[in-house]
Parts: structure tokens; C-alpha cells; sequence
């Protein structure tokens, strides 16, 4: 990433013209919940008997199945008291924050944030984010945020990931507002596109509200990075008739955004399904797995955690096409590559001259992450090992291609 300090246009004064005269119910379907909602939304999620025994089947696998009865109550009691006096949405963010700093000493993790500093706290931005874990990526980009004095963020979210009215409830409350990938018919997709896109320009326009997405949808489950293009199709659904793409784009305030973890928490899954499409074409998933990869995400250990803001994208871009590029490029440049990243690229391709001046760069204690990786590769079936190594070693690959 380029250390020079970007200067900062002159924030525009939108004009009613540019922007569509909306409110905010127009988006209740789709929009996090209000402070003014909290106290019976969070009501209604402890008491709901399947939030419970999820939890309590992930914290207590064993005793759960026999004692389901007996758990119960005293999980409701657990989470009752460790959100007494949590009654907004910033309160519940707050809390968040504080036990996501716990994990991190837990673990002896770090968490290290680069680039905040060429952005204006003022303002409101459209942060496009590389994508490896479903709850802390936009999480630790909160987390970054806060730490520099700066506004939370609003997180997108596929309602694929919402299969129960809990888990809508629980991401909602976190200032969630929900992509619906599983509408059908073509009308309806455009509709329901279109309606995505008028939000998130009315949160960071007319609410001064910045937003976290997706560089593409789902998690980069094989760790190569890049932009859809559809997305930022999406994006421009909302301009007007007098409005080009670029000028929609500025608007918007775009800032790339590189967030890199030494170890995944969920690596051994994400080989598991990328072996069944490699060799089968299918991986059917089973219940509650895109929860239970939250819940591993979370408690996971991550070690030393990148969250890197790239340069806001004030050039004009004429058309998807080249915004993808110039994301593409800076979040791959912006990367923070870890020793399990070179590790795994030289156990499955050498190191060429190029890796080896590019790796030497980087402080590590080779033979440790060595133990720690055999360790993991432990814990997995034979087959899927080299698939979990390439995800591990493809942010190399896509680095070394770069610079080629």
C-alpha cells in the first residue's frame, strides 16, 4: 500500500436532484433494526427455543444432547445477564467490541490496522472488502473503525445465511440489512436489486451511514481475491436518467478494503466443500452450518489479524469493468501476506527467486509454523490437505501474479 496521504476531495453537497426522495421505511424489509426495537427484538431471541438449543449444542455437544432440558434456562440466564443494561444498538455493538477484544488476548492475538488514517472521520464511506469469514471481517473492520475514533458501519448480508428467524434477529440487531439472493423470477431478482441499491445509497447519503460488502458473494473459500463485476452493476441500479456511472460512483465514496488472517478458524470446512465440488460438483450443506461457521469464526483462533483501507476511488471509473480492476488491485496489493500463506505456497510450488525476495521481507519463526501447520493438516482427511493448502497459498499466488 502506498504510504503517501491521500488528499481529500471537499465533501459534495448532494442535491435532491441527484439523490431519490426516499425514507427509511421504505426499507424495513431489508434494514438493521432501531434502537427503538432493541428491547422486544432481543426479547423475542432468547426466547426463541432453536437460538438456545443451537448455542447450547455448539458450547456443550455432548451434555446438551442428554440434558437439553436442564441447559436451557441457564443459557437464557447466561445471555440475560451478560446483556443487562444493553438496550440500543450502539450498547449491543459496544458489548461486542469488548468481548471481541477478550478473544483476542485469549488467543494472544493482534489485531493491526493500516491506512484509517488518510480517511475522514466525518464522512461516510462504501467499504468493498475482500471475504473470509461470515461475522469478522465486517467485525474487525468495526473494530479498526472504532479504534480511530470513527462511526460504526451497516453490514450486507445474503439472506441465503439467514435460514432461521433467529439468526436474521441476531444479524439485524447488529446493524445487519439483508441482500436477498434467494428471490426468484427475473422481475423480481431486478426488483429486489434495485431496492438493495436505492438503500445503500440513501444509508450513505442521506443517513451519513457507512457500509460493509462483499467484494463478491460468499467467502473466498479457495483465498483468491477478486471484484464481481454484478455487484457493482448493483451499485448504479439507483442512478438517475441525467446520472453516468462514474459520477454515481463518486458519489458513493468507495475505499477498498484488505483484511488477511494468519490461521482460519474454519479452513478444515471450507476444504471439506471445496473437495466436494472438486470431485463430486455438489456439497450439500448440512443444517445450521453457515451458523455454526459463524460461531467457529468467533471463538476461533486467528492470530495476527490485517485489516488495511486502500486509497479512496475518487478518478472516475466509466463502467464496472474498470472499478473492479482498480479494487482488485489494491486489495491484493494491500494483503498482508503471513507466514502460513508462504508456507503452504512453497510446500505445494517451491519458491522461485521472485518468492524468495518477496517472503524474505517477513520476520517469522519458520520452523514453528511449520509444527503448527502439520498439526492442522493433522486434524483433516489426507484428501482435502492440498486443498487447504492452496487456500492458504493462493493470496501468494495472486501477489507473485501481480507483481509478474
Amino acid at each position: 500500500m502506498s504510504e503517501r496521504k491521500v488528499a481529500q476531495p471537499a465533501q459534495e453537497t448532494i442535491s435532491s436532484a441527484a439523490v431519490p426522495s426516499q425514507h427509511a421505511a421504505d426499507f424495513d424489509d431489508i434494514r438493521p433494526y432501531n434502537d427503538d426495537e432493541f428491547a422486544a427484538i432481543f426479547a423475542r431471541l432468547i426466547a426463541a427455543r432453536e437460538f438456545v438449543d443451537t448455542l447450547g449444542s455448539m458450547k456443550f455437544p455432548r451434555l446438551y444432547r442428554v440434558l437439553p432440558w436442564l441447559l436451557r434456562p441457564l443459557i437464557r440466564k447466561t445471555m440475560a445477564r451478560a446483556f443487562a443494561g444493553v438496550a440500543s444498538v450502539g450498547d449491543f455493538q459496544a458489548l461486542m467490541d469488548k468481548q471481541l477484544r477478550k478473544l483476542l488476548a485469549r488467543d494472544n492475538s493482534q489485531l493491526t490496522v493500516r491506512g484509517l488514517e488518510n480517511l475522514d472521520p466525518q464522512q461516510s464511506y462504501l467499504f468493498i472488502s475482500n471475504h473470509r469469514d461470515i461475522a469478522m471481517d465486517p467485525a474487525f473492520t468495526i473494530l479498526a473503525l472504532h479504534q480511530h475514533g470513527m462511526d460504526s458501519l451497516r453490514i450486507a448480508i445474503g439472506d441465503n445465511l439467514l435460514t432461521k428467524p433467529f439468526v436474521s434477529d441476531l444479524m439485524r440487531l447488529n446493524k445487519s440489512f439483508i441482500v436477498r439472493r434467494s428471490v426468484a423470477g427475473r422481475r423480481e431478482k431486478l426488483t429486489a436489486l434495485k431496492h438493495l441499491s436505492a438503500y445503500i445509497r440513501f444509508s450513505l447519503q442521506r443517513e451519513q451511514q457507512s457500509i460493509w460488502i462483499a467484494q463478491r458473494e460468499g467467502r473466498a473459500k479457495d483465498g483468491m481475491d477478486g471484484t464481481e463485476t454484478a455487484l457493482l452493476k448493483m451499485l448504479a441500479l439507483c442512478k438517475s436518467k441525467t446520472e453516468s456511472f462514474a459520477e454515481l460512483i463518486q458519489g458513493l465514496k468507495v475505499v477498498p478494503v484488505s483484511i488477511s488472517y494468519e490461521w482460519d478458524p474454519c479452513d478444515g470446512a471450507k476444504a471439506k466443500e471445496l473437495y466436494a465440488h472438486q470431485t463430486a460438483g455438489t456439497y450439500e450443506k448440512a443444517e445450521h452450518e453457515d451458523f455454526a461457521s459463524i460461531y467457529r469464526g468467533i471463538v476461533g483462533n486467528k492470530g495476527h489479524i490485517y485489516v488495511t483501507f486502500g486509497d479512496l476511488l475518487s478518478q472516475p471509473f466509466a463502467d464496472a469493468a474498470s472499478l473492479a480492476a482498480e479494487i482488485d488491485r489494491q486489495i491484493i496489493a494491500n494483503y498482508r501476506l503471513q507466514a502460513p500463506h508462504w508456507l503452504a505456497y512453497e510446500r505445494l510450488h517451491g519458491l522461485s527467486e521472485q518468492a524468495l525476495q518477496a517472503r524474505a521481507t517477513l520476520d517469522a519463526d519458520w520452523s514453528a509454523v511449520g509444527c503448527a501447520f502439520d498439526e492442522r493438516l493433522a486434524t483433516i482427511p489426507m484428501a482435502h490437505r492440498d486443498t487447504l493448502l492452496a487456500a492458504y497459498a493462493n493470496p501468494v499466488v495472486q501477489f507473485l501474479r501481480r507483481d509478474s
